[in-house]
């Protein structure tokens, strides 16, 4: 059964430097059993794909090799169809009304999964390589788009008619939030220089719109009020933003045998993340010389980027992007109304705020 409705404590008065055992295993059985419960409708969905379509999806999704072969791959955290889960058991609905609406946002994550793979020209993704790679860029495009389909169609069919037009509405619109994020984190490559609001905006739309939509889609199947649902969307975004500032620590600081990540990957692509971004406005001579770096015509090599992750740090910009990542790890919890079983979202949230993969 997905989703456990006793209360806990909200929240501590200071975000900790370690998880819990019990809430870290809390959250992490979330995720299994999110997985779970959305396979079937995932499988079902990607099978209506035509050949190879439905098996580049396999593939993806870490079901099969690239020939169609059944295989025990690595899959996606699941950590927005956990969060609908959460947020549906917690508003006091039964989990199984969630199912398509869980279903319907990893299908959108995956699509811009796909997609971003191929702006970014990642190699490898769970240490195997992209769908591009094998299939070329025209093909996963494709893909992502069908996969973008697939999920308004797996929503519609599902989530509770009452609520099916704002629901489709919803996912619609965080649709096109996400891509207007995802726009200006590539448009963010090619300036010198990009401030913390202006990096903060991006991450709400590239990240925070489907946490947002993932936790009202759940409150929603679930037969909240609007305050309710409005409440669970702040949530979601706020950890959104958690997530995507804890995500640009780990590419400059995390263990590539961990994350399954090429080390320092947006360095090497001159991606402004905000740690990136709070070095190069520190006005420091660590930040000058990152700026020299990412100004410089030649690629960034190993090297260099390892050089520049240290200037990164020296200039501040690790310390800041742990501190703002508390601060929104704190508004999300807050955001959480008090007549509500909180105890799952904030084992998620914990999750999110403390991982390292």
């Amino acid at each position: 059964m997905v989703g456990h409705t006793e209360t806990c404590p909200r929240a501590a008065e200071s975000t900790p430097r370690t998880l819990d055992v019990l809430i870290e295993r809390r959250a992490r059985r979330q995720l299994s059993e999110a997985r779970g419960a959305i396979e079937p409708v995932l499988r079902a969905a990607i099978a209506s794909l035509a050949d190879p379509m439905d098996r580049m999806a396999g593939y993806h999704f870490g079901w099969c090799d690239a020939d169609g072969v059944e295989f025990a791959g690595a899959q996606g955290k699941a950590l927005r169809p956990a969060l609908t889960f959460a947020a549906a058991t917690a508003c006091g609905g039964p989990a199984q009304e969630a199912v398509h609406a869980a279903a319907a946002v990893e299908l959108l994550h995956n699509f811009s999964l796909v997609h971003d793979d191929v702006m970014d020209t990642d190699p490898f993704r769970h240490g195997r390589p992209t769908v591009w790679r094998v299939w070329g860029e025209t093909n996963a495009t494709l893909l992502g788009d069908a996969l973008q389909a697939l999920a308004l169609g797996v929503l519609s069919d599902g989530v509770p008619e009452p609520v099916t037009a704002e629901a489709v509405i919803r996912l619609a619109r965080a649709t096109v939030t996400l891509c207007r994020g995802q726009y200006q984190d590539c448009a963010f490559e090619t300036r010198e220089s990009v401030s913390a609001q202006e990096y903060l905006s991006m991450a709400a739309g590239k990240t925070g719109a489907l946490l947002g939509c993932a936790c009202a889609l759940g409150a929603l199947c679930a037969g909240a009020d609007h305050r309710t649902v409005s409440a669970m969307h702040t949530f979601g975004c706020e950890i959104g933003l958690v997530f995507q500032l804890v995500d640009d620590a780990m590419d400059i600081w995390g263990d590539p045998e961990v994350t399954g990540k090429p080390a320092h990957s947006d360095l090497i692509h001159r991606k402004q993340s905000y740690p990136v971004v709070c070095a190069l406005s520190s006005d420091t001579a660590a930040g000058r010389e990152l700026a020299r770096i990412y100004q410089a015509r030649q690629p960034i090599t190993a090297a260099r980027a390892a050089r520049a992750a240290n200037l990164v740090e020296e200039a501040g910009g690790r310390d800041h992007t742990a501190q703002r990542a508390a601060t929104a790890l704190q508004s999300a919890l807050d955001a959480l109304p008090p007549d509500i079983a909180s105890a799952d979202l904030t084992a998620l949230a914990q999750l999110v705020a403390h991982r390292d993969r």
